[in-house]
């Protein structure tokens, strides 16, 4: 789980994208994570190492045979008590070191003589990034089992746009944990629906609710990270999509959100509904914008959309299937005649008092072997605990 304490060993090349390591270091710390920096001689020259000493509370090495080490042999005593190494910004001649096994410096002798995962975050040119060479190197090292953090397309320091910007600080922190969390999904391919639907009344007015999407993202992240290929469709969201997902799909009201879910729902292991879909549209949709007549309320005639849960629990090779229920009372019983009513075999019921516009959530986990009702947790940790017990109920 992301809260679970790891010691993380940050190597920091020689780049200007090292000022970004600053952030991570800190967004790590608050995370809960021991961070140790090692720095190559060129990378001082951007930050100094002081500051990464005080940002991460511990002493920072330069030098291969520092003596900050009893034994001298700080180089190969990191690495033992590192849970996970990352290089960022990881330069092209770091990479193009690491992928033909050269140990001819700090970093590259503490990535030939570590034991944990290494993961990489390249940043350089876009003509570097794409010169054969490296792109030979990438693979090199993907092969080998290393994790890259692809870089960005963006405005370069030299000024030139395109693919070489290394991820920014808060996407490295949501990425990193991936590198030792349990892959219970692996390759599994998973889609998610998220946030509220918008039915039109006229071109500036409609029918919404106050859902956040955060269930969803918070799940999107949690089937990544288990190692599944997700698509997540999201209608109104109030929180940052998450990265590294496969697909995502915007659609706004509930019958794009169908149609969405539609297109390769076929294509899917996984189901899971979070989106608070609206029951009913407007029949009676204006394509101007209705005026205020005094005296006169304008009449609006609803009728009802497609359930996009039941009607893809009901199709013959259906994908295993997840549903919420948000209620605002006598939860179970209404969560238990729901879970039949749709024929899901996992349902996730929450109140809405306890759910919707907040952080955490409380919910019960509905399915033929136990109702499970978890305490009330971050979105996050809710969204791992529903991963587990949808990888302990697939067949």
């Amino acid at each position: 789980m992301m809260s679970t304490q790891k010691h993380i060993l940050l190597a920091v090349t020689g780049g200007i994208a090292a000022y970004k390591c600053c952030e991570l270091v800190r967004l790590l710390k608050k995370a809960g994570h021991e961070v140790t920096v090692a720095m190559s001689r060129s990378a001082t020259e951007f930050i100094h190492p002081n500051t990464f000493q005080a940002l991460s509370g511990n002493p920072v090495l330069v030098d291969t045979h520092g003596t900050s080490d009893g034994n001298g042999m700080a180089h190969i005593n990191l690495t033992r008590e590192a849970d996970v190494m990352l290089i960022a910004p990881a330069t092209a001649n770091t990479i193009a070191k690491v992928a033909h096994g050269i140990a001819d410096n700090l970093i590259s002798n503490l990535v030939a003589a570590r034991t944990c995962p290494l993961v990489i975050a390249p940043a350089m040119n876009v003509q570097m990034w794409f010169n054969p060479a490296n792109l030979r190197n990438i693979q090199q090292l993907k092969d080998d089992g290393v994790t890259i953090l692809e870089p960005a397309s963006g405005e370069q320091a030299c000024g030139e746009i395109g693919v070489g910007r290394m991820l920014e600080a808060v996407q490295i922190a949501d990425l990193l944990p991936d590198a030792w969390l349990s892959k219970a999904l692996f390759g599994t391919n998973v889609m998610i629906t998220t946030g509220a639907t918008f039915e039109a009344i006229d071109p500036v007015r409609g029918i919404t609710n106050i859902s956040t999407g955060q269930m969803g993202v918070a799940l999107a992240r949690a089937c990544r990270r288990a190692g599944a290929n997700v698509t997540l469709i999201y209608g109104q969201i109030q929180t940052d999509l998450p990265n590294g997902l496969t697909h995502t799909i915007q659609a706004v009201s509930a019958d794009a959100m169908y149609q969405a879910v539609h297109q390769s729902v076929r294509e899917q292991d996984v189901f899971i509904s979070v989106a608070a879909v609206a029951d009913y549209k407007v029949k009676n949709a204006s394509n101007e914008k209705i005026k205020k007549q005094a005296g006169v309320a304008p009449v609006i005639e609803l009728t009802e959309n497609p359930d996009i849960l039941a009607s893809v629990s009901q199709l013959d090779d259906a994908p295993f299937c997840v549903g919420f229920a948000a209620e605002s009372h006598d939860l179970l019983n209404h969560a238990r005649a729901k879970r039949q009513r749709k024929g899901v075999p996992l349902l996730v019921a929450n109140l809405v008092s306890e759910s919707m516009g907040k952080a955490t959530n409380q919910v019960t986990l509905l399915d033929d072997e136990a109702e499970t009702e978890l305490p009330n947790m971050g979105k996050d940790q809710v969204a791992e605990a529903i991963v587990q017990r949808i990888a302990h109920l697939l067949p």
